[in-house]
């Protein structure tokens, strides 16, 4: 008979928000998967748990996964926790999760606290569905890549996670990138010091200059994009449509439509999208040679 794992959420702050649940899985597992075994410690010493641990980080997960698949085949429980709130949510863990789901090993999650669920709802803005990006890389290519992806997101709510060193720099990008949208940024969320900021993103960046405080604890940034930047004309033709009037309005040729097409359609399409739809009138008209 094969063990469980237990995808468990633990406090983000406040450890008075650990569930019952969570404590009695914890307690009656085989063995803890901790992303720091350190930090998980304290956790387990103030509710008297004393179930082995293991660690369970970004640098041995594909190795450890190994181990604990073994340890699960063999009947016996395990629970995957983070440093705090729930796994596998910009932290590690997908790759055992997937390892156990393709073993058919049952995976039960336990709720609990969630911070980007917990900034969200004192976010003050109207939420119906939202873009999690986590943390933005460290590399330029790639920041550059994901505020692109950011600011062409039709989804009008972004959610973003930053540390103390990175959230000026960060709040900067997001005023120059996203023209100065509406943001809650949430520091240290349900500890004693937690501190929210709202307004636009210029004027939050005033008040984290002004509080000392701000270069210490964890951020959660929350975007609301301006209606500009997610409203699509109703009346916009589709893209093959418009990629057959620039033809035929500028005489040109494939190629060159497909470049205007996806200059006029940069915040709605992706020159891939563009370029996709120019192969569907390719074979619209096999016989016809549209590129020249």
């Amino acid at each position: 008979m094969r063990g469980i794992l237990f995808v468990v959420a633990t406090p983000i702050g406040n450890l008075k928000d650990i569930s019952e649940n969570a404590i009695t899985v914890l307690k009656e597992s085989s063995l803890i998967a901790a992303e720091d075994t350190r930090v998980t410690m304290n956790l387990l010493r103030h509710f008297n748990i004393k179930t082995k641990l293991t660690s369970y980080h970004k640098f041995n997960e594909k190795k450890q996964s190994q181990m604990l698949i073994k340890y699960l085949m063999e009947g016996k429980n395990v629970c995957l926790v983070s440093d705090a709130g729930t796994p596998c949510i910009s932290d590690p863990g997908s790759i055992l999760v997937k390892e156990a789901i393709d073993n058919g090993i049952e995976v039960i999650g336990i709720p609990g606290p969630s911070a980007v669920i917990t900034a969200l709802s004192i976010s003050g803005f109207e939420i119906h569905s939202f873009s999690f990006y986590g943390f933005l890389s460290r590399e330029k290519k790639e920041l550059k890549k994901a505020l692109e992806n950011i600011k062409n997101d039709n989804t009008k709510i972004i959610v973003l996670y930053e540390s103390p060193k990175r959230i000026l720099s960060t709040m900067e990008l997001i005023k120059e990138e996203l023209d100065n949208p509406k943001v809650c940024v949430c520091n240290d969320l349900t500890k004693k010091f937690e501190k929210k900021y709202y307004g636009y993103s210029k004027d939050v960046i005033d008040q984290l200059n002004s509080n000392e405080k701000s270069v210490l604890g964890e951020y959660v940034i929350i975007i609301e994009k301006s209606e500009k930047d997610n409203v699509i004309d109703e009346n916009i033709t589709s893209i093959e449509g418009e990629l057959v009037d620039t033809m035929v309005k500028n005489n040109c040729s494939m190629k060159e439509a497909i470049r205007l097409v996806s200059a006029n359609r940069k915040k709605i399409n992706t020159r891939d999208e563009v370029y996709s739809a120019s192969l569907n009138i390719k074979d619209m008209f096999l016989n016809k040679d549209i590129d020249k």
